[in-house]
């Protein structure tokens, strides 16, 4: 029987286009596959045993005015122009900025190790002209993940599509992107912050239902952010 990570490749391969899922059902299927994915699947177990022997916090962080910690690793699995592969290895306290995820499904899981996670959606409003202008944004989720948890899914317009990581001890989150990044066909990855004006409201009015807002606005993270290519050493995949 072919390895799990083949398996669930092969899957990925049926249910995923050019334009993203090619079904609600195509979506359910990978996310139950991911559900089941194990360090061991994709050659992390030293790693884990890391985070088992983990004694506590450290304070400088990846993506902080501090100086940076080693930095994420982004171990690349497949990317074609269905759907992308891959996992980011994040060292404790690291962080990855709040960024988006352009007309893109994707679906992730934490498979070793501890994060806090925040994300928001956009508000159901005509975009602004000006890509630079604040944005209003609700808040979805902020809580703290801890493995084994369940997968989650993000859509484009729904589910938390714009999040960041704060890695609570030594973690690893594997990916799953449908279409993948590309910058020529208008899915960039843009990071956010939140915006330091004190003059926009703090609730929206939005078809009869009032809503706490969050104003982001496009940044350039900092320069001790580092994501860098790590060496995958689970199974090859054949495609």
């Amino acid at each position: 029987m072919p390895y799990y990570i083949q398996r669930l490749y092969n899957a990925c391969k049926a249910s995923f286009s050019p334009t993203g899922p090619v079904s609600d059902e195509a979506i359910e299927k990978i996310r139950t596959m991911l559900e089941k994915i194990k360090p061991s699947d994709v050659g992390l177990e030293q790693e884990v045993q890391v985070v088992r022997n983990w004694s506590g916090p450290v304070h400088e962080r990846n993506g902080s005015s501090h100086q940076s910690l080693p930095a994420i690793k982004y171990m690349h699995l497949h990317e074609c122009n269905s759907f992308s592969i891959g996992i980011f290895c994040m060292p404790a306290s690291s962080i990855i900025p709040l960024h988006n995820h352009p007309g893109m499904t994707v679906l992730s899981k934490l498979i070793y190790g501890s994060l806090h996670v925040k994300s928001y959606d956009w508000l159901n409003l005509p975009e602004p002209e000006d890509p630079l202008q604040v944005r209003p944004a609700k808040l979805v989720r902020d809580m703290e993940m801890t493995a084994p948890c369940a997968s989650t899914t993000l859509y484009p317009r729904t589910g938390g599509n714009i999040h960041c990581f704060v890695a609570q001890t030594p973690c690893a989150i594997f990916d799953i992107l449908s279409p993948p990044y590309s910058a020529k066909l208008g899915r960039d990855c843009t990071y956010f912050c939140r915006s330091p004006r004190r003059d926009l409201p703090g609730e929206l009015e939005v078809n009869g239902v009032v809503t706490e807002v969050t104003w982001l606005e496009e940044f350039q993270p900092p320069d001790n952010f580092v994501i860098q290519r790590g060496r995958y050493k689970g199974p090859v995949i054949r495609t």
